[in-house]
């Protein structure tokens, strides 16, 4: 197992909370922490813009890190979203078990 500390931005509180529990909901993240806002400062089509934005921290697994990618790309109001996958190197055992188990998909006993 290969666990994943993956990053995005959103442009509200609302967006960021909507976003993270659909991701968890549907397994995609075992986890996701909403931070406080902080202020972007990029170009964007050449012009220098600055913004507030609020980071989301998702915790995942290289497994289920492409359905991520595109729930996030799907439900994303940017039109280029940040999104930056770190491998987690090293973690309490059981926490990383606990995001393998969070974001494996559940097969019905029927």
């Amino acid at each position: 197992m290969s666990a994943l500390l993956v990053f995005t931005n959103m442009p509200d509180h609302d967006a960021a909370a909507s976003l993270a529990a659909h991701l968890v909901e549907h397994r995609f993240a075992a986890c996701a922490n909403i931070l406080a806002p902080c202020r972007s400062v990029y170009r964007w089509q050449g012009v220098i813009e600055a913004a507030e934005e609020v980071p989301l921290l998702l915790k995942t697994t290289t497994a289920r890190y492409a359905a991520l990618e595109a729930a996030i790309r799907e439900r994303h109001p940017y039109e280029l979203p940040e999104i930056v996958a770190v491998p987690i190197a090293c973690g309490l055992p059981g926490y990383l078990g606990w995001i393998e188990a969070e974001t494996t998909l559940q097969q019905n006993s029927c």
